[in-house]
């Protein structure tokens, strides 16, 4: 664990421009071939950020956060997104990710969301952290990464989704539509 660890919660209209240089970097570290190298965000822009810093003030670790309701099989739910959680190189194995999870599921404490939802290649760390995988179909806006156009509707099972229950709503299977883009 790292010493002086903070963790400050940050609206995404608020970010400067140091800030945007920092995330940007961390991100395109992170994400190399795949992340956007000239902005902060992939889809869309999330709602705001959890960002980890040293006691240098040096950004650690951060994770976008995207509030919206969704159609499940019928049903709507009010799920919190995550997104794009990455940690610098030099800090991984250090329990920085989990402690960004943590303070995900302490800000979720009496607010009005069923579901924390997020997409995951390697699971090994939610799992850890109580999230479970899901098998639904899923409908989502795509949309093209590089000029951010609308390139219609995306229709299939994503394996890479997981979830963690909030509120007393059930997860049930079926169709999941995101009634937007896809995290």
């Amino acid at each position: 664990m790292i010493k002086n660890l903070k963790i400050k919660k940050v609206l995404e209209c608020e970010i400067d421009n140091e800030l945007t240089e920092n995330i940007q970097e961390l991100l395109t570290v992170s994400f190399q071939d795949i992340y956007p190298n000239n902005r902060i965000y992939f889809k869309q822009v999330p709602h705001f950020r959890f960002l980890a810093f040293n006691e240098e003030k040096h950004l650690l670790a951060q994770v976008g956060l995207d509030y919206r309701v969704m159609n499940l099989s019928g049903k709507l739910i009010k799920v919190l997104g995550i997104i794009d959680l990455c940690v610098s190189r030099e800090s991984r194995t250090k329990g920085i990710a989990s402690l960004l999870l943590s303070e995900i599921d302490k800000y979720c404490v009496k607010k009005d969301i069923d579901f924390l939802l997020l997409f995951a290649d390697n699971k090994t760390l939610y799992l850890k952290n109580g999230y479970k995988s899901v098998k639904n179909k899923c409908k989502w806006l795509k949309i093209e990464d590089r000029n951010q156009t609308i390139l219609g509707i995306g229709y299939e099972e994503k394996s890479e989704l997981m979830i963690k229950k909030i509120g007393m709503n059930e997860w049930t299977e079926g169709d999941l539509d995101f009634l937007g883009y896809l995290y």
